[in-house]
């Protein structure tokens, strides 16, 4: 009992940092909260955290088959690239063509929003690499092990941290609804240039390791 409380407070760490930095998930969790309501934002969150508790999952089932060969990352790197300098193009193109116009709460489909959730949590590529980073390097600490419990633990505290961060981001945009407007006109363009980041990155990772 005590290595899944380790297996736990670890995992859920690491999901909780590695979502806390501004991206495309959080942003849109606070632009979501901010655009459509509070409630929409969770919804969208619960999409993001189930998306990444399912990338957790698969992480598990080829955490052994990417340590013995590193050339899938490598693939799945190269794969983000393309998906980073697309929605770098899509969101600064969204922002050319958004007019300013008032922030309003609009009623919208919770389904929609977590649907959405779970969309943009699918096309995060650089997910499943780190989880299954993470994986390995637990089950070489001797901190988890393939069974059914400490891969339950292990996808739950993945699900869990990155809900966490996500609430937490939905709730403080929300909070400070009088200074929203410049958040929303300029949402699209802080979003494009974190895609900018990440695929310099990502670019980084691969070619300079």
């Amino acid at each position: 009992m005590t290595h899944l409380l380790i297996l736990f407070f670890v995992t859920y760490s690491a999901a909780f940092m590695a979502t806390v930095p501004p991206g495309l998930l959080n942003m849109n969790a606070a632009k979501t909260s901010v655009e459509k309501g509070k409630n929409n934002g969770v919804i969208f969150s619960l999409g993001v955290s189930t998306m990444i508790m399912m990338q957790a999952y698969l992480a598990v089932l080829i955490s052994k088959f990417l340590y013995k060969n590193p050339e899938i990352i490598d693939l799945l790197l190269k794969i983000a690239i393309g998906i980073f300098a697309f929605f770098a193009i899509y969101f600064f193109i969204s922002a050319k063509r958004v007019r300013r116009k008032k922030i309003r709460i609009v009623k919208m489909s919770k389904k929609n929003s977590f649907f959405k959730g779970v969309l943009l949590a699918a096309l995060n590529l650089l997910t499943i690499p780190y989880y299954s980073g993470l994986n390995v390097m637990l089950n070489a600490s001797g901190w988890i092990k393939f069974e059914v419990w400490d891969i339950a633990t292990f996808i739950l505290a993945a699900g869990s941290g990155t809900f966490t961060v996500l609430y937490l981001y939905t709730f403080y945009f929300n909070k400070l609804e009088m200074k929203t407007n410049t958040f929303s006109r300029n949402s699209n363009y802080i979003l494009s240039a974190l895609m900018v980041v990440l695929l310099i990155i990502t670019v980084m990772r691969i070619f300079f390791r």
